[in-house]
């Protein structure tokens, strides 16, 4: 009830009264964190640094406030943070895979389960709202956060990220989505200025925002970033003429934390609704600013509406929780499901599913093997009760085998031992030492911890890693090679030394179970890339990460790969099973608003399994620079051996429109679409009709 605009809407009258008993002051207090900065810029920036990499008193332990009036039985905003779970509590919450590997599962329904246990667990921390709702777009994957959002296509992005929304939201608990907008550089966050054309903007870069929020998000938080020379948090278009007037968002702003707002007439005036997590620029500063007459008052009358309309219409009779949901067994399954669901298998020549019977001896290379490795260090690090590793996961899953660990270290060694066993499983891949949020020694002085930021030495594993799965890889019929990381990884040097390849993402505190359940089959693997794998780095854009100013072209990824005629190494969309299967006959209809799709689909093989049917739409006939095809519907779909079941994909009219600049308005074209329905981006995975609109 609580997720929909409606209901949050009919909270107005008497959130209004409430606000018209208010003086300025505690309008003001209702906009701002509750912490006062009484120290420097550098040396906050340093304590918050060293609190994230803090095993007791960390970032984010408890819920961090923000206004509430007690006098009037109003609730502060508690946020909590984690795209891959909540990053409250030491050592006890849910870990689920991160938003990458989750996109990987392209299973919307899933997502929103992800989305009751995070919200069930935000409230036993005593939580009314969560800011790990990651939407951004990476242009390039070496962005090093791009672990936190679900691939590069904003269709894809925007219905992973709404289905979080309702399942957060469901619970009782403020979903708040981030970081709006264009935020997809880590190291140059804090100074970089995104430029891009219109339809680059209104096509590209903002439609999955917009998602989120038609699927009735209750916040957004604005980014570090600049924008046209504007930064966002200031952003007098992005919030207030596209997000609340265009959008008609009902729900408030909030800035990204510390360095969110940089000033506090612009930030006010140009749409920000709350400053955190501490106050700099709003509270007194922004008390003096309406006092003086550079801030109407009506600004701030907005902005507490906003807030206070929100907070009741959730934490109003609110649920409670006790800490017994928090790391329970139901939330660790689902962690477990999302894992299973999201490890995509690349390559597979013969070498999986292992026999279990037939595997006496395995050797495990690669240091990354036995090591816990969940994602980055930064505002999403969640402390779960255990991680299960690559090796632990296997010993468990076959304990009649030898598994050999290998640090992966001493090549000839390695060699000798994989020549040696039925089988050799590499792991490797990043860490967050390597990839992550970033703070820079410069704005930081005094901390000495490790925070990844972006992949500034390239988009391939490291080149002792490269050494190590060319040498060691040939010498055993029966190798794989495990990938760990938050987006893509190429693979052109090593990719034919080796049978079998996985992606593993970051897949969470089960993660290792849920590895070994697909390397020896138990279950059988259904993710799929949510991201392009190119031949050559020099297929995707250029990003120079430490840029103050970077343009954004139209296409990236997979659009850009077909826009230039280039064939990947493994195309959008891409994953293997143990079983197969039959895309065939399909119909499309227009029915009202949205366009219908149905195809047939069959196991052919023999093992029970799911697939991801995936819709595209062809542009080819169009009269402007459009894309060849661009997804714009999924559905997965299980199947027994041999099954054959109808799919339906529905998706509205509306996502076929272009951005005509000149007028200021989406249109629709006339003409035959090409429709495509199939496994994969890839021409040979799918199968066409044509629809005339």
């Amino acid at each position: 009830m609580r997720a929909t605009k409606e209901y949050r809407l009919s909270m107005t009258d008497e959130a209004q009264k409430l606000v018209d008993k208010l003086t300025l002051e505690q309008k003001v207090w209702l906009m701002s964190g509750n912490i006062d900065l009484t120290t420097t810029t550098a040396e906050a920036l340093a304590a918050l640094a060293e609190a994230m990499e803090s095993e007791e008193n960390h970032y984010n332990v408890t819920p961090y406030a923000a206004g509430g009036l007690e006098e009037y039985n109003l609730p502060p905003m508690l946020f909590a943070d984690g795209p891959r779970g909540v990053v409250c509590g030491n050592w006890q919450t849910t870990c689920f895979p991160v938003s990458m590997a989750r996109g990987a599962t392209f299973d919307t329904a899933l997502e929103e389960k992800v989305g009751h246990c995070i919200g069930k667990e935000v409230r036993a921390f005593g939580g009314n709202f969560f800011a790990g709702v990651c939407i951004n777009m990476p242009y390039n994957p070496g962005w090093g956060r791009s672990q936190e959002t679900y691939g590069e296509e904003t269709y894809q992005i925007g219905q992973m990220g709404a289905a979080l929304v309702r399942g957060v939201q469901d619970e009782d608990i403020m979903a708040c989505v981030k970081h709006y907008a264009f935020n997809d550089m880590e190291n140059a966050r804090f100074k970089c200025s995104v430029t891009c054309d219109q339809r680059t903007e209104q096509e590209v870069y903002l439609p999955h925002f917009k998602d989120c929020v038609d699927a009735g998000a209750a916040s957004i938080m604005s980014s570090y970033n600049r924008y046209n020379g504007v930064h966002c948090g200031h952003h007098n278009y992005l919030l207030r003429q596209v997000l609340k007037k265009e959008w008609d968002f009902d729900g408030f702003v909030m800035s990204d934390f510390c360095w969110g707002v940089r000033d506090t007439v612009e930030a006010a005036n140009g749409g920000q609704d709350m400053e955190m997590m501490w106050t700099q620029f709003f509270g007194k500063r922004l008390v003096q600013a309406v006092q003086d007459g550079f801030v109407p008052e009506e600004r701030i009358n907005e902005a507490a509406l906003r807030i206070v309309r929100t907070i009741l219409a959730f934490d109003k009779d609110h649920k409670e929780y006790d800490m017994s949901v928090v790391g329970c067994a139901e939330h660790i399954a689902v962690a477990k499901e999302a894992a299973q669901k999201g490890i995509t298998l690349i390559k597979n020549e013969n070498v999986l599913p292992l026999k279990k019977s037939e595997t006496k001896r395995i050797a495990l290379i690669g240091k990354l093997a036995d090591t816990a490795v969940i994602g980055d260090h930064g505002s999403s690090w969640v402390r779960p009760p255990y991680v299960v590793t690559p090796k632990e996961g296997l010993e468990k899953a076959n304990p009649d085998c030898e598994v050999l660990f290998h640090d992966g270290g001493d090549v000839e060694s390695a060699k000798k031992l994989a020549a040696s066993v039925d089988a050799v499983i590499f792991v490797v891949g990043y860490d967050h030492d390597d990839e992550g949020e970033f703070i820079s020694e410069n704005e930081a002085e005094n901390y000495t911890g490790s925070m990844g930021g972006d992949r500034k030495s390239g988009l391939g594993l490291h080149k002792e890693d490269i050494e190590l799965v060319k040498q060691a890889g040939p010498v055993n019929e029966k190798s794989a090679v495990v990938l760990v990381g938050g987006n893509m990884i190429m693979m052109t040097e090593w990719y034919d030394c080796v049978n079998a390849v996985i992606m593993a993402y970051y897949p969470g505190m089960e993660g290792g179970t849920a590895l070994a359940e697909i390397l020896y089959g138990d279950v059988n693997p259904s993710g799929k890339l949510p991201y392009v794998v190119p031949y050559a780095e020099e297929d995707l854009p250029h990003v120079d990460w430490e840029a103050t100013d970077q343009y954004y072209e139209y296409y990236h990824g997979y659009t850009r790969l077909e826009k230039n005629g280039v064939k990947p190494l493994v195309p959008y969309g891409f994953g293997l099973s143990y079983t197969t299967f039959d895309i065939s006959d399909p119909k499309a209809a227009v029915e009202g608003d949205c366009l219908k799709v149905t195809a047939r689909v069959k196991n052919t093989g023999d093992r029970d399994g799911d697939e991801v049917v995936q819709l595209y739409v062809g542009f080819q006939n169009s009269a402007v620079d459009r894309p060849v095809k661009q997804l714009r519907g999924f559905s997965r779909v299980s199947l027994k051996a041999g099954e054959e079941k109808t799919v339906e994909i529905v998706t509205p009219v509306e996502k076929l429109k272009w951005y005509n600049p000149v007028y200021r308005e989406w249109q629709l074209e006339h003409m035959d679409y090409p429709v495509y329905v199939g496994s994969s981006s890839a021409q040979e995975d799918l199968t066409e009709t044509v629809i005339s609109l």
